[in-house]
């Protein structure tokens, strides 16, 4: 699966480490839900570090059409609230 997180790049995430990162964009809809944003940003966090440091990369030069697309690290938890709700980024 090619994942894109925004202003960041296009990452191509094997099925087990896309069960990770979907476990982690769960616990950000549980934490949105919650009105928790402390939870929200630790599941977001790891969620980025997981897709950048075992996903493989896309060059520049690579375009491929992205299954999914990551709001930005910096987004902020009200942001979230439109984006992290239902199933999440990556569906169930």
């Amino acid at each position: 699966m090619i994942i894109r997180i925004m202003g960041e790049g296009q990452y191509r995430l094997d099925e087990e480490t896309l069960e990770r990162v979907n476990v982690l964009d769960n616990a950000g809809v549980v934490a949105v839900e919650a009105d928790d944003e402390d939870a929200f940003h630790v599941a977001f966090e790891d969620m980025l570090k997981i897709i950048r440091e075992e996903g493989q990369h896309l060059g520049d030069d690579e375009i491929e059409t992205s299954d999914v697309i990551v709001p930005p690290a910096d987004t902020s938890f009200a942001e979230a609230a439109a984006e992290f709700t239902g199933d999440g980024l990556i569906p169930d």
